[in-house]
């Protein structure tokens, strides 16, 4: 079902769900695939478009536009999920910061992974931030079992492919080798989305990663942010996030 209104801009649902801030581009995109958006009353299919000032309803809630963006840092801790909600009571990032509005992360950390997180209800710049063609690179301090040796370092300059795909690594460093615990810590910067794929990395040169850190996300950085606690972004920081 495709919504024309002569002379008005349309937007595909998705869009202008994450638009409002409800949620992220792609959750939305999994809640019109689940049946649960209406538009002035009529479920919606993936790929219709709308006017931006549409009714929306998402499980029968309508969800009005929201012009109070907000933007948060999270030092993310250990064992906190990267999402909304969780089926199994878990305890995720939106838990963790005191805001009125409904807030989403852009971008996933794994649920033993640690580090920077940012949240808004902003879609826009959080598909600005993981549109593949804008490339922003994230650094992640990986403690891994094993000593690296010059075998793996040179796989790791030379090209890393996970399923037949090339890994783009902007960079990586040995920070630390201990010889003794046998583990040496690696940072390293990738522009890659994929699930797990800092680990996948590691694995493919045969060393485990034991602990994962996201340390900076483009030119954030954690700073002085303990586990769990968290931050505003600046306007400042905001809209240099927006001229990546």
């Amino acid at each position: 079902m495709i919504y024309l209104i002569c002379g008005e801009k349309m937007e595909r649902v998705q869009k202008v769900i994450a638009n409002r801030g409800y949620t992220s581009r792609r959750n939305a995109e999994k809640l019109i695939e689940e049946g649960k958006v209406k538009v002035n009353g009529n479920i919606v299919k993936l790929g219709d478009k709308i006017n931006e000032n549409d009714k929306i309803e998402i499980e029968g809630k309508e969800i009005c536009i929201n012009d109070n963006k907000v933007y948060y840092l999270l030092n993310k801790p250990r064992g906190v999920i990267s999402s909304v909600k969780d089926d199994k009571g878990r305890k995720t990032v939106v838990d963790l910061i005191n805001a009125n509005e409904r807030i989403y992360s852009i971008g996933r950390l794994d649920y033993d992974t640690t580090g920077l997180i940012i949240l808004t209800n902003d879609g826009n710049l959080s598909n600005h931030l993981t549109h593949p063609k804008n490339k922003v690179v994230k650094t992640y301090l990986a403690k891994c079992k094993g000593v690296i040796n010059k075998e793996q370092i040179n796989k790791l300059k030379n090209g890393i492919y996970i399923d037949n795909r090339k890994v783009d690594i902007i960079d990586f460093k040995v920070k630390r080798i201990d010889n003794q615990k046998n583990i040496t810590f690696i940072s390293i910067s990738i522009i890659e989305g994929r699930n797990h794929i800092v680990k996948r990395i590691f694995e493919s040169i045969g060393l485990l990663v034991d602990k994962l850190t996201r340390t900076n996300y483009d030119f954030l950085t954690i700073g002085n942010l303990k586990s769990g606690e968290y931050r505003r972004l600046s306007i400042k920081e905001v809209k240099k996030l927006y001229r990546n």
